[in-house]
């Protein structure tokens, strides 16, 4: 008996498409998205309408072909995750007709499709496919016209119709595309051939013009394809979660991280103006839809932090999409009556608010510390000061520290400063006080701020550490948990995870009944229809406490929103609300990256306690990075080997190796699942610090 090839968990095939056309593979760069076989793309900071209208402009899309053959054949659909190429394939008695599409990788302007035929039998007769398209080059968003033809290529231009803010700029799209044809022919002489169709978007008609030359010249050496295959190649060799275990739990990893990736800019090139991370991305969002292409604390407290763990550099252009929407949260504080900045809940272009529902503005204003909390971690993995003074990232922060200032209220009755009026991240609740959750990363945002003014040297404000020092945290004493805000009644339903967030991210110090109580009780009464990200978090919350079987039942909730087989997630299980919903994928991807490997960034360092279920045999992490340095983790049951190496190309100091292997032997030092090593500042030999932890000191 023969043994079939293994099944390569990077590739989602099927013979047949999606029944919701929803859930057909979204294909992205960071800065052109699209639905495959979809009539609209978007491009990353063009938006048509104005304050809560905003919504990401319908761009044409010429791609939008489908492949039809004489003979009828056998269909097969693929993903490739490993290429970021997306394939359907016609195999006939006469042909194998093969259709390409891709986002470019390394040059974002760029969209491709490809046609490759190639026979099957020996004949002389020619052999044509069909290319069906409905394209027709209108928006309702952006007023197109045509502009001359360019080397070949269609051209059109246009300006979006209303612009974000009143008064302000509109936002300009130039488009090109290789003029479509309703059919290719593998002449009598031919075995084979492949034509290329190219499609170059830009906000000028030089730009566009430049980028579609470019796409032209790498097509005729035969680079185009083979430049975006390095791209991908560099981005997986860089970094890998890869896990050999039930085959839904591995192709759910794989597929968080491909897709939270091609959310994000090149890792070589991070373009000027970054348009930031929608839940859904920029494959979705038109208006009514996918939350309009808004960007959330989705971004920032649940997209980020796993692609910062591995890159930096597109960490960074997340932030630098922050920086660039000051003047829009100066702006929003000043119309509430506040100082400082407030980020808006949802934010386009300006970081003016444009969240059609005024109350989510005005009240969930946790966004403020989510903000500074991916500030934060940005800082704890590398330390870069310059980010925070040319970077005006200081401006971030100490703008956050300033708004918490001046919205708190003191309380003379209890002696603590309280937050009013709020909408917590459980949104089933509004206008409530002291959100535990809000004003825990209130004082966490406000401490960052002190520690942020101190290292630059910066007057310190007294009012950030008083406010800090006495702001209202809820706890239950007698029940030992945490209400989320004042006057919840214990058992009341919540949407989504909001007190559980208190032990991680926000890392609240608190001792294990009280975690446990959390997360039991809080559990049993979550919405089983909430948002996907939930139940990430509790998973997390009980690898802290060494029940990763329990963990694992809760993080295959998850499992229920991803819709195959090209593991798109719906933001609920049953298929309704956003989708190709990133934030989901972000929790999921969260409770590997910082669950089974227990990693946090601290102040001190970088430390992790890896616990994996009996289900997973072994977890390979590769490719983390803290302060320059290349961290790689393989968990086994019975080993946990660590390598800390240089980064690829860092010409500075010394990085020294480390290994930590479960053995007793030789000079190795023995580590079991659940016991903590750290890392600080600064490489040294690794030693024994006391019984459960172990640090590489200074």
């Amino acid at each position: 008996m023969m043994m079939s090839d293994p099944v390569d968990p990077y590739i989602f095939t099927c013979d047949t498409l999606p029944s919701d056309p929803r859930f057909l593979p979204p294909l992205a760069n960071g800065l052109l998205g699209w639905r495959v076989f979809g009539t609209i793309m978007h491009m990353g900071g063009v938006y048509n309408g104005e304050k809560g209208a905003c919504h990401r402009a319908d761009i044409p899309c010429p791609l939008e072909v489908k492949m039809r053959t004489e003979e009828e054949g056998k269909h097969t659909y693929t993903l490739d995750t490993h290429t970021g190429i997306f394939t359907h394939t016609i195999l006939t008695s006469q042909v194998q007709a093969s259709q390409l599409f891709y986002a470019h990788r390394q040059y974002p302007n760029l969209l491709v499709m490809e046609v490759f035929l190639k026979r099957q039998m020996t004949t002389e007769e020619p052999i044509t496919v069909t290319l069906d398209t409905s394209f027709t080059p209108h928006s309702y968003d952006i007023s197109f016209q045509d502009a001359p033809d360019f080397k070949g290529g269609r051209h059109i231009f246009g300006q979006t119709i209303s612009p974000e803010v009143p008064g302000g700029p509109h936002s300009s799209v130039h488009l090109i595309w290789t003029p479509l044809t309703s059919s290719v022919t593998l002449l009598p002489d031919q075995s084979q051939s492949r034509w290329g169709f190219l499609l170059a978007a830009a906000e000028s008609c030089e730009s566009v013009q430049t980028c579609f030359s470019t796409g032209l010249e790498l097509f005729e050496h035969g680079d185009l394809q083979t430049s975006h295959l390095r791209a991908w190649a560099e981005i997986w060799l860089s970094s890998r979660v890869e896990l050999a275990g039930p085959e839904p739990l591995s192709r759910a990893v794989i597929g968080c991280m491909f897709y939270l990736l091609s959310a994000f800019p090149s890792i070589t090139e991070a373009p000027n103006a970054f348009g930031g991370i929608s839940p859904g991305g920029l494959s979705n969002g038109g208006q009514g839809q996918d939350y309009w292409g808004h960007v959330f604390w989705d971004q920032d407290t649940w997209i980020y932090p796993s692609i910062a763990l591995f890159y930096p550099k597109l960490a960074k252009a997340v932030l630098d999409y922050r920086v660039r929407t000051i003047e829009g949260a100066k702006a929003n504080a000043q119309q509430q009556g506040y100082k400082g900045l407030k980020f808006p809940w949802e934010s386009a272009v300006s970081g003016q608010e444009v969240c059609p529902e005024d109350i989510y503005g005005q009240q969930e204003i946790h966004i403020n510390g989510d903000v500074s909390l991916a500030f934060q971690q940005y800082f704890n993995l590398t330390q870069d000061l310059e980010m925070f003074k040319e970077g005006r990232g200081s401006e971030v922060v100490w703008g956050v520290a300033d708004y918490w200032v001046s919205r708190v209220t003191w309380n003379p009755e209890d002696g603590h400063y309280h937050i009013r009026g709020v909408m917590p991240p459980d949104e089933y609740y509004y206008n409530i006080d002291n959100s535990v959750y809000t004003n825990s990363v209130a004082k966490n945002s406000l401490q960052f701020a002190v520690e942020l003014a101190n290292l630059l040297q910066h007057p310190v404000p007294s009012e950030w550490q008083e406010v800090a020092d006495k702001l209202k945290i809820p706890f239950d004493s007698e029940l030992k948990y945490h209400p989320e805000f004042d006057g919840y009644r214990k058992g009341s339903p919540v949407k989504q995870a909001d007190a559980v967030l208190l032990g991680y991210p926000l890392g609240l110090t608190m001792n294990p009944e009280v975690r446990r109580n959390d997360l039991e009780w809080y559990e049993a009464i979550t919405d089983p229809n909430g948002p996907a990200m939930t139940w990430g978090m509790f998973a997390v919350g009980w690898l802290e406490l060494g029940q990763a079987e329990k963990a694992q039942e809760l993080l295959k909730k998850c499992y229920k929103n991803i819709q195959g087989p090209f593991q798109v997630w719906s933001e609920s299980s049953d298929g309704s609300g956003a989708v190709n919903f990133l934030t989901g994928m972000g929790g999921f991807l969260q409770a590997v990256l910082f669950g089974y490997t227990g990693f946090r960034l601290q102040k001190d360092g970088l430390s992790f306690a890896p616990l994996i279920p009996d289900e997973v045999a072994v977890l390979s992490v590769k490719g983390v990075s803290f302060l320059g340095n290349k961290l790689d983790m393989l968990v086994e049951k019975q080993e946990v080997n660590v390598v800390v190496r240089k980064q690829a190309g860092d010409s500075g100091s010394e990085v020294c190796p480390l290994e930590v292997v479960l053995k007793n032997s030789g000079n190795i030092i023995p580590l079991i699942p659940g016991q903590t090593v750290t890392f600080p500042r600064q490489p040294g030999k690794i030693q024994k610090q006391h019984t459960s932890s172990y640090c590489w000191p200074l």
